[in-house]
């Protein structure tokens, strides 16, 4: 209980030297892990039952030969990627807002050291330290922020178009019939 107590008081003076901004960057690092991590079950569990459905769906049709056959075929993959491609685009915009929130620590950080510094003048170190320390630590969770996101959203990129291509490979059209139709 103690070690918990510790812990959330550790967090709060964090927060406070860090300011409102790191509570902000801080809220968004939470809300982008939890949209990764929702994109990480639904390729555990929901992206399979997907493809089954799909395969099911194309092995069970008469003609997959046709012009028409090669439509509904591209119109199956095309919803399954786009399951798959889910919040990936919203989760590209949360990483790159990481730094710039981080860049709005900074800066806002700054304007509290000059402001010391009108008020104190330049020599007082203690109070300018506290804007210093405003100034680096939204940089800091901004820039942690933005790397983990970056191979979070390139791992879960990667992973969607080789599904699709899996998929792609998995849904065969009758190629001897389509050859026919092109020779007539």
């Amino acid at each position: 209980m103690m070690f918990l107590l510790e812990f959330s008081n550790a967090i709060q003076d964090f927060i406070e030297t860090g300011g409102n901004v790191l509570l902000v960057i801080g809220v968004l690092i939470f809300v982008m892990w939890l949209m990764i991590l929702e994109r990480i079950f639904y390729y555990m569990r929901g992206h399979r039952q997907a493809t089954k459905a799909a395969l099911t769906a194309w092995n069970n049709r008469a003609d997959r030969s046709s012009w028409q056959a090669e439509q509904i075929r591209g119109a199956i993959i095309s919803r399954v990627s786009l399951a798959l491609g889910g919040n990936l685009p919203i989760l590209q915009a949360m990483v790159a807002l990481c730094p710039l929130l981080g860049l709005m620590g900074t800066v806002t950080g700054m304007i509290e050291v000059f402001d010391v510094m009108a008020v104190a003048g330049t020599g007082n170190a203690r109070s300018m330290a506290a804007g210093v320390s405003k100034a680096t630590i939204p940089t800091m969770a901004g820039m942690v922020g933005a790397l983990s996101g970056v191979f979070a959203t390139t791992w879960l990129q990667r992973t969607a178009k080789r599904e699709r291509l899996k998929l792609e490979d998995r849904l065969l059209l009758d190629h001897a019939s389509v050859s026919k139709l092109a020779s007539k």
